[in-house]
């Protein structure tokens, strides 16, 4: 692929030993204009920088080396890894973001990011999963990409690889399992759910305003049209139907 070299951030340091690359990380970059974001991912003092940009216009910026550990992600957790940066390669979307216009994401941008993640998952095989927010891997904190980022349009250009196994009774070994557990309400359920899928839920746990931002960040993912921060039917059942991919694969 072809990417512009013409600024490089000094953020960075050493990839933490016997770390792999398995994780892609999406941000948006919070600033009006794309020459003001990459000036400032580029300034030392600033301690802050992603392995790539991508303007409005489609523009791949590469600013640190892959090899290299970006700093991106910030005090996060996915699956109880917390060196997210060392495991990660993070991509700025050019986007003013919620505080400021947050416009919808361009079709040139999501077409370059396209072919950046299909470069990126083919070189290091990483898995369509692992394709995370920062809100994601943060979210009692951060909130971006946000809602207008095109998660469903990417699923379906990267479907899972999965094994299918038998799905008879699924919804009975469903109910069956959260009894077993004894794991009773559906607030019970769905932090459980949501720390298999990977998300840390412990700030959620006794903590409503902590639970309503977790909620947010799994609806920006998965339930985009509708973020609430409520469990209501619908993100339940969703909830529920990716718990049953994660019983089958």
């Amino acid at each position: 692929m072809k990417f512009i070299k013409k600024y490089k951030s000094l953020n960075f340091d050493k990839r933490a030993t016997n770390y792999q690359i398995k994780h892609v990380i999406i941000h948006y970059t919070a600033m009006k204009a794309n020459d003001e974001a990459l000036k400032y991912l580029c300034s030392k003092k600033n301690k802050v920088s992603a392995h790539f940009l991508i303007s409005k216009f489609g523009d791949i910026y590469s600013l640190v080396d892959i090899k290299n550990r970006a700093w991106h992600a910030g005090i996060s957790n996915w699956k109880g890894d917390t060196d997210i940066n060392s495991s990660s390669i993070g991509i700025e979307m050019d986007n003013s973001g919620h505080h400021l216009d947050f416009e919808n994401f361009t079709i040139a941008q999501i077409e370059s990011l396209t072919k950046l993640l299909d470069f990126l998952i083919q070189k290091y095989e990483i898995k369509i999963e692992n394709i995370l927010g920062h809100s994601d891997i943060a979210p009692y904190r951060k909130i971006d990409p946000g809602e207008k980022f095109p998660w469903k349009a990417l699923k379906e250009l990267f479907p899972k690889n999965k094994n299918k196994k038998n799905k008879l009774n699924l919804d009975m070994y469903v109910d069956d399992y959260f009894i077993r557990k004894s794991i009773n309400t559906n607030k019970e359920k769905s932090l459980h759910i949501l720390s298999k899928i990977g998300y840390e839920i412990q700030p959620a746990k006794n903590n409503e305003l902590n639970y309503l931002a977790l909620l947010k960040a799994y609806q920006m993912h998965h339930r985009s049209r509708l973020v609430s921060g409520k469990l209501d039917l619908e993100t339940y059942n969703l909830l529920i139907n990716d718990f049953k991919e994660i019983l089958t694969i």
